[in-house]
């Protein structure tokens, strides 16, 4: 299976070593619903998606919204489960982390993302 490996390249730091794609109609409205955790190290791309909701999840997410050159068009730390939104109309992608991602990597909008794809 093929994941993407996501650094900030303004902050030199790695946001997740292994992101899950979710490029289908069934895959982004999946999400990340009904899954216990997400570890460190995971993540989930929304492709295309601009906005989302934590229906049926159980833990908060960190939550950027990229445009297509995967730029941060804005940042919403530690979303807790069962929202709507947050809505980013106009953005390209989505990025769904471990809650503390955000802080941790001191990403903020404007910064460049590159995504490596990598085999597991």
């Amino acid at each position: 299976m093929a994941y993407l490996r996501i650094e900030n390249t303004a902050r030199q730091t790695v946001l997740c070593h292994r992101a899950r794609r979710a490029d289908s109609f069934g895959s982004r409205l999946r999400g990340l619903m009904f899954r216990r955790s997400l570890v460190p190290e995971d993540g989930l791309l929304l492709v295309p998606d601009w906005s989302i909701h934590t229906f049926f999840m159980r833990f908060p997410i960190d939550v950027l919204f990229l445009d297509t050159d995967w730029r941060v068009l804005s940042a919403y730390p530690s979303v807790p489960p069962w929202r709507v939104g947050p809505v980013h109309r106009g953005a390209y992608a989505v990025l769904e982390l471990p809650p503390g991602t955000i802080a941790r990597t001191n990403t903020h909008v404007g910064d460049s993302l590159s995504l490596q794809e990598i085999e597991q």
